[in-house]
């Protein structure tokens, strides 16, 4: 618990990107649930990572039931959707801001164009490219070619389908800098000593159990896993979000001065579970303890 007004009053994302509520979501329910083909579940994640969004999920499943590509059909998603838009319903997550598509695929609702940039992907048989990649680098290359995805979108995908079986890469081997980030580690540095801000957060995370000794913290691990570089990224990020309350005078690259979402306790338990690949769902359950429980 914390008695910090910024916190209590902001929402903020967890240290440990994987134990964020809509990432455990996207990893139990969507990830490891359902038909494990490489086409289906990278259908299943891209979808849910379109709108990125717990609530939008529910509504395709209570009207379709089972979500699969097999019995995809782009006139029921699109009415699903587009019923929901005019009864007011917010579809997308304000986490990411999503381009509109207009310019790609000619639809006046975003929603459409990005149904259609999936058909696309399901088409070139970008899952059958993903499992074939070399590194976690030719998986954000691969899908950043495809239009509507700039280079923050495409390595936050990247790191939602290496949570699958799809691909089996270090999250320490690869790292792109969003624009927060970018704005965090500004905030954070006077003076780059020569370094990129991929050099810098790769300091970070190479270094965290040092600093963490260093000033008497007492930083938990994921049962035994450290921060990784997708990790580090965005605890730039919310660096970048606290200051604008903390240190209003900060200013990052990007010039934004307030946080939008504001923090509201939802009360339902996240039973945790990570990737099994991790080999930490074990520990974990060993513990009978889930941090998550009951707090933000």
């Amino acid at each position: 618990m914390t008695d910090d007004q910024i916190l209590l009053t902001y929402k903020f994302t967890n240290a440990y990107r994987a134990s964020d509520r809509v990432s455990q979501y996207l990893i139990k329910n969507i990830i490891y649930h359902g038909d494990q083909s490489p086409e289906e579940v990278f259908f299943r994640i891209f979808l849910f990572k379109t709108f990125n969004k717990i609530e939008t999920w529910k509504l395709l499943k209570a009207n379709l039931g089972e979500i699969a590509f097999r019995e995809y059909d782009f006139r029921i998603y699109d009415r699903i959707l587009s019923q929901a838009k005019s009864k007011g319903q917010t579809i997308y997550s304000a986490a990411y801001i999503m381009p509109s598509g207009s310019t790609s695929f000619g639809y006046k609702f975003k929603h459409r164009n990005h149904l259609k940039l999936l058909e696309k992907m399901m088409a070139d048989h970008v899952a059958r490219q993903v499992c074939e990649s070399k590194s976690l680098q030719q998986v954000f290359q691969l899908l950043r070619q495809y239009p509507m995805i700039g280079d923050f979108l495409a390595y936050q995908y990247t790191i939602d389908i290496n949570y699958s079986e799809l691909t089996h890469y270090s999250e320490m081997s690869f790292v792109v800098p969003g624009p927060g980030a970018k704005d965090g580690i500004r905030k954070c540095f006077s003076d780059y000593g020569g370094l990129s801000e991929v050099d810098l957060i790769k300091f970070m995370a190479d270094r965290q159990e040092e600093e963490f000794s260093r000033l008497g913290l007492n930083f938990k691990t994921l049962w035994g896993r450290r921060l990784q570089l997708i990790d580090c990224q965005n605890l730039f990020c919310e660096v970048d979000k606290y200051s604008r309350i903390a240190h209003p005078e900060t200013t990052g690259l990007t010039g934004r001065t307030r946080i939008k979402q504001k923090f509201r306790l939802n009360p339902d338990p996240i039973n945790l579970f990570y990737p099994p690949k991790w080999g930490i769902n074990e520990a974990m359950n060993e513990t009978m303890y889930s941090p998550l429980k009951g707090k933000k």
